[in-house]
């Protein structure tokens, strides 16, 4: 399946859609992932992946735009939401160059960013290896992908 949006609905706790992302969630607050929750996932949903994706990040990397804050894989079918800071899943490299989540953080003075929080719904549970950056993470979910959709915040450096 290409990559296109489903029925799939994503929300937080911390933020609504569009709306601010708290300052706790950033790389200048303590730099912890965000509520998520999803529900109305494709049938035969059996694994779950997110990314959340800057692409208002002035950097070409690997092609496109933008800036990876978080990749997290290996989730069950089961899974339907992520407590802040959540330990579960399996964390990919983001392009800080760490494993896990690093929050919004762009540069001084450039405005507002939109940060996509993605989830994948996928037709098999997934047992990739630690650090998988978002080229090699998409390589091995495309051709599993049932669904997905994103929840958009927004931040902008104090």
């Amino acid at each position: 399946m290409a990559f296109a949006l489903s029925k799939i609905q994503l929300e937080s706790s911390a933020f609504q859609a569009h709306g601010a992302i708290p300052t706790r969630h950033t790389g200048e607050g303590d730099d912890v992932s965000p509520t998520l929750a999803w529900r109305d996932a494709p049938d035969g949903t059996k694994g779950y992946a997110v990314i959340c994706h800057d692409p208002d990040a002035p950097l070409v990397q690997r092609g496109g735009y933008g800036f990876v804050h978080w990749l997290l894989y290996n989730l069950p079918g089961s899974t339907t939401s992520l407590a802040e800071g959540c330990a579960e899943g399996t964390r990919g490299k983001n392009d800080f160059g760490k494993l896990g989540y690093g929050g919004p953080m762009p540069p001084e003075g450039h405005g507002v960013h939109h940060y996509y929080f993605w989830v994948l719904a996928l037709d098999k549970p997934t047992d990739l290896p630690e650090g998988l950056d978002i080229v090699e993470l998409l390589k091995q979910l495309e051709p599993h992908l049932l669904g997905m959709n994103r929840l958009v915040g927004t931040y902008q450096r104090g």
